[in-house]
């Protein structure tokens, strides 16, 4: 929204020191539209309304600009640690934003007698020894395989370990050797621990060196059995060495590897054709453990280096990092490189000219960088050619951003409606949305679908009660080149183009009134029946004049109306279960008679959670303090 009157920017700029800190840009409605750090606030925040070879993005946030607010910092690593905590926290329009906000999985091994090998995401524990980050699980979970293979470490929860009375599956198929009924010894198992142990951290020959010392020991000692067992255990780690790993031939490095790769646009007017993609390698102990690619909004227009450090600030801070990062970009940041080093505890370097190996790594990565981006596009081709098709039929040329709602029950119990969004060729899941359903009658379809639309929309009614017009009206035709940008308002604060019901023309019905209660009735309705049989293809689009119309099934059309009511009701279903599950939960121990706080506490402390209670038996529920074989009978019985 620009500013009533232009701003005028001088009397900001004559306070503004020649000192470190951070800057933001408000438009007029107090929506923050830019974060930015400056070594001096005062000639970098100038800047912006110096230049005339800025971007037609920049020059057209500049012209929404109503109010600016600086913070000064103590230093310039101070100033971009703000930064990106606001930049996280806002999530400014005009900002590169790279949407990355779970956390990399790691390996663990635990601190116990007997360790276990686990998958773990979160902060790490300095009770046990924490290996990676991985790229993405999958790289994880098949690490953790491939050392079960080897080594047969546990893997099961303390709950299921401590009352195991005989051997498990994993036992019997050569993935455990079972220390939980006593048939390896402690000695034995921690030598399989700091093998695996070395083999994570990159030190294969020592690890090989280890295993065929400790084989012609026991021939030596006529222990057969155990010179088979280790035999095997060597052919299976030759087998990882071929097939898990890009091995490293300079030692244990540890790095991350950051490539880049940008497409130029192909339309006018569609800032999502210019893509922009940033693939991040990770090598832990010389092993190349997998990659994963990241596509940034926001930075179609932006030269490579602004990407790159963009990127570091944001992924880094607040992250570990290995001690070595090999770009393919410029990054000359000193002070990116001092303040990941105070983070981490270590120096890190960030270099571009690399050789050998290294670039061998980068270039690796720089492939991944450009075969990812053609997917990317390919996908976004197909899901152009669908939406344009949606509009063609719908008769909405600007159509954009799509919500879809639907409703999930088991017999009216945990009653939950989803939200999801579609928009810019792609759902936007940090957009859904979940509506816990009360105060109705049980399997009441239409008024949760009521209580849904009003809660979603009432606040978009308040907030805006005179736009009546859709994002597209609102820009004109010199702004056309980012016209994406200024329909990027998001979560609830966003303003649909087209609302998917699913549902016949009751569910209809329900929302056109709830529209209209609201006053916004602009806003573009379709309902989305199952047709006979419920089948695929054999939908009914219900229009609010009562009419319906059955797409073929091959219709792209179709196909984009099914992806998203199959989203809403993947997003809807999971909700319900998870609510109707912990409400069952909370209530199948609560519900026992003779089970109080504390010996409910008890049970889910020794066990570790419900569903193991759930699998023990009678005598193992007995030997929880508090609990008789009486009451265990009578636990165990309601249970099952």
């Amino acid at each position: 929204m620009k500013p009533e009157q232009p701003f005028d920017p001088k009397p900001i700029l004559d306070s503004l020191p020649l000192l470190p800190g951070v800057y933001r840009f408000f438009d007029g409605k107090g929506e923050v539209l830019y974060v930015g750090k400056a070594r001096q606030l005062k000639k970098r925040v100038a800047s912006y309304f110096q230049k005339t070879n800025v971007s037609p993005r920049i020059r057209l946030m500049v012209s929404h600009i109503a109010r600016i607010e600086t913070t000064v910092t103590r230093s310039e690593a101070e100033a971009l640690l703000l930064e990106n905590n606001l930049i996280k926290s806002l999530k400014p329009r005009y900002n590169i934003l790279f949407r990355d906000d779970k956390s990399y999985p790691y390996i663990v091994l635990t601190g116990e007698k007997f360790p276990r090998l686990t998958y773990y995401r979160g902060t790490p524990n300095r009770q046990h020894q924490y290996f990676g980050p991985y790229p993405n699980s999958y790289a994880a979970k098949e690490s953790i395989q491939l050392l079960q293979k080897i080594f047969r470490i546990r893997t099961c929860e303390n709950s299921v370990f401590s009352n195991r009375t005989r051997p498990c599956l994993l036992h019997q198929i050569h993935r455990c050797t079972a220390p939980c009924v006593n048939l390896v010894s402690a000695e034995d198992y921690q030598a399989d621990i700091r093998n695996a142990v070395l083999l994570l951290q990159g030190k294969h020959q020592e690890v090989e060196q280890a295993l065929r010392a400790a084989m012609e020991r026991a021939a030596e000692a006529q222990h057969y059995e155990q010179a088979a067992a280790l035999r095997d255990q060597l052919r299976a780690l030759h087998t990882v060495q071929q097939k898990q790993f890009v091995e490293s031939t300079g030692g244990a490095t540890d790095a991350d590897i950051i490539a880049l790769a940008q497409s130029e646009k192909l339309l006018a007017g569609h800032p999502q054709d210019g893509l922009v993609c940033l693939n991040l390698a990770m090598v832990r102990g010389g092993r190349h453990l997998g990659d994963k690619s990241f596509f940034p909004e926001h930075a179609e227009d932006l030269p490579a280096d602004e990407i790159v450090q963009a990127f570091i600030a944001q992924h880094y801070l607040n992250r570990s990092v290995p001690p070595l990062l090999v770009l393919d970009a410029a990054c000359d940041d000193e002070t990116l490189a001092q303040l990941l080093s105070e983070q981490a505890g270590h120096a890190v370097k960030i270099s571009q000219a690399v050789s050998g190996e290294r670039r061998q790594w980068l270039e690796m990565a720089q492939r991944n960088a450009q075969l990812a981006l053609q997917q990317r596009k390919a996908q976004q081709g197909g899901q152009k050619l669908r939406l344009d098709k949606l509009r063609e039929l719908l008769d909405m040329p600007d159509l954009q951003r799509i919500e879809c709602f639907d409703i999930s029950h088991t017999m009216g119990e945990a009653a939950q409606a989803s939200c999801v969004v579609y928009e810019n060729l792609d759902m936007r899941s940090s957009q859904y949305r979940r509506y816990n359903i009360t105060g109705i009658t049980p399997g009441d379809d239409y008024a949760a679908m009521r209580q849904a639309l009003m809660r979603r929309y009432q606040k978009l009614a308040e907030a805006c009660p005179d736009e009546t017009t859709s994002h597209s009206t609102r820009l004109s035709k010199d702004n056309s080149q980012v016209a994406g940008y200024e329909h990027s308002r998001r979560g609830e604060g966003a303003r649909p183009d087209l609302i998917l019901i699913d549902g016949g023309l009751g569910q209809l019905h329900v929302a056109m009134e709830v529209m209209h209660e609201l006053g916004l009735n602009e806003l573009a309705l379709v309902g989305v029946a199952k047709g006979e049989e419920r089948k695929a293809g054999l939908e009914q689009l219900i229009f609010p004049d009562g009419t319906a119309k059955q797409l073929r099934s091959d219709d792209p059309a179709l196909h984009l109306i099914q992806q998203i009511r199959d989203e809403a009701h993947r997003f809807a279903i999971t909700g319900h279960r998870a609510k109707r599950g912990k409400a069952r939960t909370a209530s199948s121990l609560e519900e026992i008679s003779g089970v109080g706080d504390k010996r409910r506490r008890s049970l889910l402390t020794h066990f570790g959670g419900l569903r193991e209670v759930a699998q023990a038996s009678v005598e193992q529920l007995s030997q929880v303090e508090g609990i008789s074989k009486a009451l265990a009978e009578k636990i165990y019985q309601q249970l099952h």
